[in-house]
């Protein structure tokens, strides 16, 4: 049988030793804790750097993520530049032969007076008429889907090529109605002239920006034909307007609206002007 006295002894000691050696079991478990933690405070960004790029360096990446998107950039810029040339080609061909055409009809009629040193043999006009209406064709067909996209309002009213072409056709007509119409005096085919121009506007386009840059441009090409006409360029038969015929502003209309819509067309489809941001 066990002695009383190592009962007592057994007893004591184990619970003293256990109250001692407890404080001491949570305080290493405490700093054991405390250690892990510091130690993956640590070694956690390392890791995520390891993961990130291993083997590499981080702003290696970073830079050819920029290379990247530069030169996404600039070719881009390359093929918004080339569609822009062809564009301003294209309208420019479209200009030259829309005044060899029409200037010939006014010349043919005796509506427009060239002297006869800078007269063509071919064309019955002078030299400089086709390159300026090209360029001037060119700046109005790019200029109205330019205005368009500003606006934030897009043509959609009959974009298609066949609706363009009747446009041009209804222009010719306008233009050959000018020459071939005799009427009591230039009021009323001036009249005339102007109902068919807002028709051809309200048929083929309808939009506020074409109606502006059309008045726009039937002012700025008027100006200009009357300075043309005072310094003795060239002429028109029986004047009533300053110099020219009053329906000379209808034609320029009417022909903004035309060369507008052929831009415009041709714009469709073409990547956005990329920006410097």
């Amino acid at each position: 049988m066990p002695r009383l006295d190592d009962h007592c002894w057994s007893c004591s000691c184990a619970k003293r030793a256990r109250h001692r050696g407890s404080p001491g079991a949570g305080a290493g478990g405490l700093a054991a804790k405390v250690g892990e933690m510091i130690t993956s405070s640590v070694s956690g960004p390392s890791l995520l750097v390891a993961h990130s790029a291993p083997g590499t360096d981080p702003s290696r990446g970073l830079r050819s993520t920029r290379a990247g998107g530069r030169s996404e950039g600039s070719s881009h810029a390359i093929t918004w530049h080339h569609h822009l040339v062809q564009r301003s080609l294209v309208l420019f061909s479209v200009g030259v032969v829309l005044a060899l055409v029409l200037n010939l009809l006014q010349v043919q009629r005796n509506v427009t007076l060239f002297p006869e040193e800078v007269i063509a043999t071919i064309f019955s006009s002078a030299w400089w008429v086709p390159p300026c209406c090209g360029t001037a064709a060119a700046v109005v067909g790019l200029l109205y889907p330019c205005i368009d996209s500003h606006l934030g309002e897009p043509h959609k009213f009959k974009r298609e090529w066949a609706s363009v072409i009747r446009c041009v056709a209804v222009f010719v007509g306008i233009n050959h109605a000018s020459a071939k119409l005799d009427f009591a005096n230039n009021v009323q085919l001036s009249l005339t002239l102007a109902a068919l121009s807002l028709g051809l506007w309200w048929t083929f386009d309808r939009s506020r920006s074409g109606l502006g840059l059309g008045i726009t441009i039937a002012f700025l090409a008027t100006l200009i034909t009357q300075l043309l006409v005072y310094n003795g360029v060239y002429q028109y038969t029986s004047p009533d307007f300053l110099y020219i015929r009053s329906w000379l502003p209808c034609i320029f209309f009417s022909g903004g609206v035309t060369v507008g819509n052929i831009g415009r067309q041709l714009a469709m489809g073409v990547p956005e002007k990329p920006h410097s941001d």
